[in-house]
C-alpha cells in the first residue's frame, strides 16, 4: 500500500469516479461546445465535499492535503472528465491559497511585511469569510490574475500599477489568459505597488462589480474549452485596503510560495490524460480490426502501447513521490519542476500515439481521444513553460 494508495483515497477516488459518471460525463460535450461549466456545478461538487478538498474544515474546506487534492484531478480525468474541466471547476485551487495562508499567517507570518502593515488576523480571517467559505461552498468563483499581454513568465515585471490612496488602492493596468476570468465573482489580483517591474508586488482580492474594473473578450482557445478564459482591465478601479492580502510588497513570495501546488496539478493532469489515453487507446485496439485481424494483434501495436503505459506509470510514480514530499514540507523545488516536465513530455508522447492509434476516428470532436490531444497542449505552457522549468533545474544543478 503506498501513501496515495490507503482505504480512504479509494473512497475518495470512488466518489469522484461517481460524481463523474453522474454528473459530469452526460454533460461535458455541451460544456465544451457552450464555453464553460455551469454554476449549479460547483455547488453539487461542494455538497459531495470535492470542491474543499485540500482546504482546511477550519475555513470551510473539506481537509485532507495535495496528496488528496491530486487523486480527486486524477480521478477525475480518468473517469473520462478533462484537464479543461478540471480548470473550471478548481481554479479556486490557485485563487484561495493565499488567502488561507494569510490567515494562518496571521501578522506574524511568512507574509508579514517590510512596509504597508502587517496584515492583522481580523483582515485575513474576514477575506477567508467573504471569499473562501462561499467558494468552497460553491455560491461564488475565484480567479487568479497574474500574466500580463507583454510579461509571460515574469512575474516580478509585472506592470499593473496599484497606487495608494487612504483606505485604498487604485488599480491600473490589464491582465491575459484568465482562467475562469470571465466567470469569476472576484479576482486575486498581482499589482506592483512600487513602479512598474520593480517587483515590489501585492496582491489584491477586486470583486468584479467594482466600477473601472473590465471583463474582455472572451478568448477561444486550442484546448480546454469548457475552462473560461478572458482578458481583463483595471482602470482607476479603487480597491479597500481591507482587501489586500498579507501586507504590503509581499506578493512575490505568496505566489512562488504556491507555484509547487499549481505545477504538481498540472503533472497530475498530464499523467491522468496519459493513463487515460492509454485506456482508450488499448479499448480501440482491441475493437478496432483491420485485414481481417484486431490491431491489438499486431506485435508493433503492442509494443507501441506497451511504451506508451511505461511512459505514463513512470510519470506517475515520479509525481507522486515528488508531491509526498512536497506535502511533508520539503523545499523540492527542483524536482517539482522535473516532475512537471516528466509528466508533460509522458503526456504529450502518448497523446499523440494515442491519436494516431485511433486513425481518421481519433480525428474527429466524436472521438474522446482528441479532446486530450487538444487540452495536453496547454500543460507545458501553463504554471510556467517547459523552459523556465528547464531553467529551475539548471539553477538546481549549480549551473
Amino acid at each position: 500500500m503506498s501513501i496515495v494508495d490507503t482505504p480512504e483515497r479509494r473512497q475518495l477516488r470512488e466518489l469522484t469516479r461517481a460524481f463523474v459518471t453522474r454528473e459530469v460525463l452526460p454533460h461535458l460535450d455541451d460544456w465544451e461546445r457552450a464555453g464553460e461549466v455551469p454554476r449549479a456545478l460547483h455547488v453539487t461538487a461542494a455538497q459531495l465535499g470535492l470542491l474543499g478538498i485540500g482546504f482546511p474544515e477550519s475555513v470551510g474546506g473539506s481537509g485532507g492535503d495535495l496528496l488528496d487534492s491530486i487523486i480527486v484531478t486524477e480521478e477525475l480525468i480518468r473517469s473520462g472528465g478533462s484537464s479543461g474541466l478540471v480548470a473550471a471547476l478548481f481554479t479556486h485551487g490557485i485563487a484561495l491559497p493565499h488567502m488561507v495562508a494569510a490567515a494562518g499567517a496571521g501578522s506574524g507570518g511568512l507574509l508579514a511585511g517590510r512596509r504597508g502593515g502587517a496584515a492583522t488576523p481580523d483582515a485575513a480571517d474576514d477575506l477567508v469569510d467573504r471569499y473562501v467559505r462561499p467558494t468552497l461552498a460553491g455560491t461564488m468563483i475565484g480567479a487568479l490574475a497574474i500574466t500580463e499581454p507583454d510579461g509571460g513568465s515574469d512575474v516580478a515585471g509585472i506592470r499593473t500599477t496599484a497606487r495608494r490612496d487612504g483606505d485604498h488602492y487604485v488599480v491600473n493596468g490589464s491582465k491575459t489568459y484568465i482562467t475562469s476570468g470571465h466567470r469569476a465573482d472576484f479576482v486575486t489580483t498581482a499589482v506592483c505597488t512600487d513602479f512598474p517591474g520593480s517587483g515590489e508586488l501585492t496582491l489584491l482580492v477586486i470583486d468584479r462589480d467594482t466600477p473601472g474594473f473590465t471583463v474582455g473578450r472572451r478568448l477561444e482557445k486550442l484546448g480546454w474549452h469548457c475552462s473560461d478564459t478572458a482578458e481583463l482591465s483595471f482602470v482607476d478601479v479603487r480597491v479597500p485596503v481591507t482587501n489586500r492580502i498579507g501586507a504590503e510588497n509581499t506578493g512575490f513570495l505568496a505566489i512562488m510560495q504556491h507555484f509547487a501546488a499549481e505545477r504538481l496539478s498540472l503533472a497530475t493532469q498530464a499523467y491522468a490524460i496519459a493513463q487515460r489515453c492509454v485506456e482508450l487507446a488499448v479499448r480501440w485496439c482491441r475493437q478496432r480490426e483491420t485485414f481481417g485481424r484486431p490491431l491489438v494483434s499486431r506485435q508493433l501495436v503492442r509494443h507501441r502501447l506497451a511504451e506508451m503505459h511505461t511512459r505514463a506509470e513512470a510519470a506517475r510514480s515520479y509525481v507522486h513521490e515528488v508531491a509526498a514530499r512536497v506535502a511533508a514540507g520539503e523545499p523540492v523545488v527542483t524536482e517539482v519542476a522535473m516532475a512537471k516536465n516528466v509528466a508533460v513530455a509522458a503526456c504529450d508522447h502518448v497523446v499523440d500515439q494515442a491519436l494516431q492509434l485511433h486513425g481518421g476516428f481519433g480525428y474527429l470532436r466524436d472521438a474522446e481521444v482528441e479532446r486530450h490531444y487538444r487540452d495536453a497542449r496547454i500543460l507545458g505552457i501553463g504554471g510556467g513553460t517547459t523552459e523556465i522549468m528547464n531553467e529551475i533545474v539548471a539553477k538546481g544543478m549549480g549551473l
